[in-house]
């Protein structure tokens, strides 16, 4: 008898509202403006275990500047999830907790908690319109806190003495946020710009090294791929320009990618012979 009144009593347990739900992988991400026609020269190449072969470019060769990149190329164009990028317009502001979240709410002082409100919603979008990122939806995606991070570190980049000061020139590259410049002593010569390094199991090597090799129109050999101002300091690694996005969460396969004007001008800073210094490590590697 007891056994029976325990089945057919009504549950009086009470239910907890589901908040918003929490943040998938970052490669899951998708460009929330559709992409043009997808070329295979527009990505990195996963060849930088190996070191090219080097020679001197002849006065005719090193003429020869590369290719611009598309105007749209470097568009401040965010990543979000698959679902609101295929619900496009009618997504006015994001439900979705980003994979930045934390980061973007402590940046915006907002109520640091990790989970999407409106009140986060109308901070992120307002952000996002003045800085032209589109879709302006309130997610908190990687264009977006990289911006952030840009307009943190503009001023002194090296705030936080992580890139040794020497008296000669160090082009210094900072996984964690994603960020290089160069410096001499205290003086900062160029930059900071936003890169992107190694993704997961093609980590940018960290440490100490040299820039061995430039090559202004260097392709790679296996792949048939455009590394437009290379400039080689750890075996296959290099500085060099892609002509697509710098800000795909998937990460390159080991070299420092660049937007293509970043490149170039980073080309008439830095020369063979100079140091190169890497730190930290790239979120989610």
């Amino acid at each position: 008898m007891l056994l029976a009144l325990l089945v057919v009593m009504p549950a009086q347990s009470a239910v907890a509202e589901a908040g918003p739900p929490a943040p998938g992988p970052g490669s899951e991400l998708v460009p929330g403006v559709p992409p043009g026609p997808h070329q295979p020269w527009q990505v990195d190449t996963p060849d930088q275990m190996l070191p090219p072969r080097v020679y001197t470019p002849s006065a005719q060769e090193d003429a020869v500047e590369p290719r611009d990149a598309p105007a749209e190329t470097d568009a401040l164009i965010e990543y979000v999830p698959l679902s609101e990028a295929v619900a496009g317009k009618s997504v006015t502001c994001s439900k979705l907790t980003g994979p930045y979240q934390r980061q973007v709410e402590r940046w915006l002082k907002l109520k640091v908690d990790g989970k999407q409100s409106a009140r986060d919603c109308a901070a992120i979008r307002a952000f996002q319109t003045k800085e032209g990122i589109k879709p302006n939806t309130g997610f908190a995606g990687p264009v977006t806190w990289a911006r952030m991070q840009l307009m943190s570190a503009k001023k002194k980049p090296n705030a936080a003495g992580k890139c040794p000061v020497r008296s000669y020139r160090v082009a210094c590259v900072d996984l964690t946020r994603q960020l290089t410049w160069v410096q001499k002593g205290k003086k900062v010569l160029w930059g900071p710009v936003p890169m992107r390094s190694g993704r997961a199991g093609y980590r940018t090597r960290t440490g100490w090294f040299k820039v061995y090799w430039k090559h202004k129109s260097h392709w790679s050999t296996l792949y048939n791929t455009p590394m437009p101002y290379s400039q080689f300091f750890s075996g296959g690694e290099a500085f060099h320009a892609i002509y697509g996005s710098i800000y795909d969460p998937n990460g390159s396969y080991g070299c420092v990618n660049l937007r293509l004007a970043d490149a170039r001008s980073l080309w008439n800073v830095t020369k063979t012979g100079d140091h190169v210094y890497v730190w930290g490590r790239r979120a989610g590697t």
